[in-house]
């Protein structure tokens, strides 16, 4: 049996999808899993062992040229691909008109939430046999319940993201054990105020520790890179994909970060992971680590409640001890 699991995006939203992999080839050993995702996240899915294809796609970058000749050679590209294999099912995640549009392209018996469960209703006009989820659970819950509930199986084991990663090699590194701070985020109000960083940062710095500060675009860089030069052992990461953050993450002794994808990759990476929320509920979006890591995620904060230094100080140790 084959499916197709759509989940295009963002990063932590394909994080939260990866146990769905883990459970169905739990109950269905044979089951061959293809995964359509956004071009930019195609490292995350094939992090997970269990995943035979992954199969990009450019809804983002489509958008911005959707009158250009060669946006639609692209799609008509897309739907040829999505319609090579003969899918038993096609599975949307997502909940979303977008991800409800991508899976009709592909062959198969098609399955996702009820309107009532949806992120965005009219998508459930598109599912061959939709599946009633509670809105309100952590997005981790939410799809491995709609999974469990669209192939018949009870969620009677713990949770797993199934990926691992070989711990980066590179030059840059420090030679003492680092940790990695996470200081980036797309909105301005999920941001941890500088003065906070750098009194974490020479909590760690007492420790023995490094801190190994990434980033996205160009902009980031340079903020996180002179964020760095004010710490007594801080370094500017240079560009990196997906799977070499993977890489640096698996090399750390600990990740602290704002509330993006990165973050939620570390904790299902197995990592000391603390998550600073600060304006948005950790409850439906938190870190939330794997069972045999459970005790290594810690959230803090919530809406409009950015945690203080001493919170983060106070988990870290508790981490680190």
């Amino acid at each position: 049996m084959s499916i197709l699991l759509v989940k295009t995006s963002s990063l932590g939203d394909i994080v939260h999808n990866l146990p769905v992999v883990s459970d169905l080839v739990r109950h269905f050993p044979e089951m061959t899993i293809d995964w359509v995702v956004e071009e930019s996240f195609v490292d995350i899915p094939r992090l997970h062992p269990a995943v035979r294809r992954v199969i990009p796609v450019a809804v983002r970058r489509w958008r911005k040229a959707l009158l250009a000749a060669a946006t639609w050679r692209e799609i008509g590209a897309f739907r040829r691909t999505v319609q090579l294999e003969k899918y038993a099912f096609v599975l949307d995640t997502q909940g979303l008109l977008k991800s409800a549009l991508i899976s009709s392209a592909a062959p198969g018996v098609h399955l996702g939430y009820t309107r009532e469960s949806a992120r965005e209703p009219l998508a459930a006009r598109f599912y061959d046999k939709s599946f009633f989820v509670e809105r309100h659970l952590h997005a981790v819950e939410r799809n491995r319940r709609l999974a469990a509930a669209a192939f018949g199986y009870a969620l009677d084991h713990p949770l797993d993201y199934g990926i691992t990663a070989p711990p980066m090699e590179a030059d840059w590194l420090p030679h003492q054990p680092y940790a990695v701070l996470l200081t980036a985020t797309s909105r301005a109000d999920k941001l941890w105020a500088e003065a906070n960083w750098l009194r974490v940062a020479a909590v760690l710095s007492e420790r023995g520790m490094a801190c190994v500060l990434p980033a996205g675009n160009g902009e980031e860089r340079r903020h996180a890179a002179a964020l760095a030069q004010a710490m007594q052992n801080g370094i500017g990461a240079p560009p990196l994909t997906v799977a070499q953050l993977a890489g640096l993450f698996s090399g750390a002794s600990l990740v602290v970060g704002v509330d993006t994808g990165l973050t939620h990759l570390a904790a299902a990476l197995g990592r000391p992971t603390v998550g600073l929320y600060c304006a948005t509920d950790p409850g439906l979006t938190g870190v939330l680590a794997g069972a045999n890591f459970a005790a290594l995620a810690r959230n803090l904060g919530g809406t409009g409640l950015p945690p203080s230094a001493a919170e983060v100080e106070s988990a870290v140790g508790a981490l680190l001890n």
